[in-house]
């Protein structure tokens, strides 16, 4: 007759505490959702902070009278077929910003000459920026 015997016990303290199943798992998975994060967040920036696809340089700029400025434009783009628009500023002497204009860029031109009128008398002029999101009220049909 055989009788089931229980496991021997250990003497307690000898041995150390009991181990219990690793959680190697864990690292994996943070390791991954770290990976996968990080990787959008490079995207993200590539996308937002690369290269523009257009932009505008500001070469010459001139004072006319009654609160004028003339600003030639030399502008860069990866399509030059596309037509764009650029947003061209002058500012007064304190560098406020004393007149505004979206200019027409017309496709395949690279050199654009502009005037931008002033509320103020405009000591200097910059371009904020351009897009080839063009307004209805700019587009030339």
């Amino acid at each position: 007759m055989s009788t089931a015997s229980a496991p021997p016990s250990l003497p307690d303290g000898r041995y150390g505490r009991p181990r219990r199943p690793s959680r190697r798992w864990r690292v994996w998975v943070f390791t991954g959702i770290a990976l996968v994060v990080s990787c959008a967040v490079a995207w993200i920036g590539y996308v937002n902070l690369g290269a523009a696809p257009i932009s505008a340089e500001r070469v010459t700029f001139e004072e006319l009278p009654g609160n004028a400025m003339t600003i030639s434009l030399n502008v860069t783009r990866d399509e030059p077929d596309r037509p764009g628009v650029c947003i061209v500023r002058t500012r007064d002497i304190s560098g406020a910003e004393s007149g505004r204009r979206e200019v027409y860029i017309p496709a395949n031109d690279s050199r654009v000459d502009v005037v931008v009128r002033s509320i103020d008398r405009p000591v200097t002029a910059d371009v904020y920026g351009c897009s080839y999101d063009i307004p209805e009220y700019l587009s030339r049909s």
